[in-house]
């Protein structure tokens, strides 16, 4: 009779049978936990643009709301001006373009110009990869609500994004 030492092939089979098994499970839920987190952060960074363009329009009133996301950030050391008012994170005022922030590409519109002043704006918030890094839009305007689009695809207009739902309802 043989004394040796270790594990029979049979053995290390079925451990790593059980692994793959409880990653079978778990790998999903990871993914859904960051679609999740994506989501939320999606949210935050609108209703950031939301207060950034309250602020905008009180330093800057001859100028009216922002007319887009680059004006609103500033890279550092910031001195604040129209084109670049130190209002939010650079790398939010940079997020229109992919990768992003957090999964989505930001985007802010402003218009409705009267006498060279924006009257109102739209902010927008768009997965780079629908179903991968989230499943939901959101935009808002200047009565910054945040709203939703479930599936993912958001109107083009203002006018459109009224007609959504608000987050929390």
């Amino acid at each position: 009779m043989r004394n040796e030492k270790g594990f029979s092939l049979i053995e290390l089979l079925i451990v790593v049978a059980i692994i793959l098994i409880i990653a079978a499970i778990a790998v999903p839920n990871l993914l859904r936990a960051r679609i999740a987190a994506n989501e939320s952060s999606a949210v935050a960074s609108v209703r950031t643009i939301n207060t950034a363009q309250v602020s905008y329009i009180s330093t800057y009133p001859t100028t009216g709301y922002s007319a887009d996301l680059k004006s609103l950030g500033g890279a550092a050391p910031c001195t604040p001006a129209v084109a670049n008012a130190c209002l939010i994170d650079q790398s939010l005022a940079l997020a229109n373009a992919a990768p992003g922030k957090s999964g989505y590409l930001f985007e802010v519109t402003g218009g409705g110009a009267v006498g060279g002043v924006n009257t109102d704006y739209y902010a927008t918030a768009v997965p780079v990869k629908l179903n991968t890094t989230g499943n939901r839009s959101f935009c808002s305007f200047e009565d910054a609500v945040v709203r939703v689009d479930p599936n993912g695809d958001l109107p083009a207009n203002h006018a459109g994004c009224q007609g959504l739902t608000a987050l929390n309802q």
